[in-house]
């Protein structure tokens, strides 16, 4: 199976690419951020013509996460369980806030868990986004382990926009990033509380660092000058993880004219 995530940046302007995508790469699975479209505004029939099944969750022009599978779409799922919402109006995370973001998508494809996430950004170290941002990934954390402590078998994928770059290796300069978010130890401790429950990045072993990066900003021809960020992951049970044969980052997708800001990360695993 081939599972890929990528943070189009807008589906209805990329969709002539994420269907060429699917097609060169040969994707079972294909989890997709930041579609920035309500359910009604979705390029369904693009996928369907394509022979993938697609969940979607949006509302506007912000956010939005999919689920694109060949292999079955069961058990689709809208937010994980304990899920923090953003109050905008008071500006802070709550437990039960009243606008749980479209941040988070489960499906069951081919017999894998797979969900679709996009981290907050966190904005600035002293934006109340930062704090929300934080609480996100320690539910998140809450709710993965408990998902592997009632089946240490299964196999989950925890993939998408994770907007943190773990180490120094994942940015193209560390002194750049000082005390600004993605690259702060807090967050970067909350990736790896995620990670020592169980899951694996299962990209690193195959694509070392530095260099390797999934995020070059549109301004200051960063790609061109090899500017990046790597905060798009696939990070995978134990069951899953055994399995990994291949990872890659696309870089050709981030070519050309009309590019997300992101490329697709490309896992291959196999029972």
């Amino acid at each position: 199976m081939r599972i890929a995530t990528w943070n189009v940046n807008s589906i209805r302007s990329r969709i002539d690419r994420v269907i060429g995508f699917l097609d060169r790469q040969d994707v079972d699975v294909l989890a997709i951020q930041e579609t920035k479209c309500r359910d009604d505004q979705f390029p369904f029939e693009r996928f369907d013509e394509a022979g993938y099944e697609v969940a979607h969750l949006g509302v506007n022009q912000w956010n939005g996460v999919a689920i694109a599978s060949r292999v079955g779409l069961a058990g689709v799922e809208a937010a994980f369980p304990g899920q923090p919402g953003f109050d905008k109006d008071a500006g802070e995370s709550l437990l039960g806030a009243p606008v749980v973001e479209s941040r988070a998508l489960g499906a069951t494809c081919g017999g894998v868990r797979v969900w679709s996430l996009y981290v907050p950004n966190g904005r600035a170290l002293d934006d109340p986004h930062y704090r929300y941002k934080l609480e996100w990934l320690d539910a998140l954390r809450r709710t993965g382990e408990q998902w592997l402590s009632a089946d240490p078998a299964a196999k989950i994928a925890l993939v998408g926009d994770w907007n943190i770059a773990p180490t120094d290796d994942d940015v193209w300069s560390p002194e750049y990033f000082e005390n600004k978010t993605h690259t702060s130890q807090p967050e970067r401790d909350a990736f790896a509380a995620i990670v020592d429950t169980g899951y694996t990045d299962v990209m690193r072993p195959f694509a070392p660092g530095p260099g390797v990066y999934t995020y070059w900003d549109y301004t200051q021809l960063r790609f061109a000058r090899k500017e990046g960020m790597r905060i798009d992951f696939v990070l995978a049970s134990p069951a899953l993880a055994a399995g990994v044969t291949d990872a890659v980052v696309d870089r050709q997708e981030r070519k050309g004219k009309g590019a997300s800001d992101h490329a697709p990360v490309l896992v291959e695993f196999t029972d």
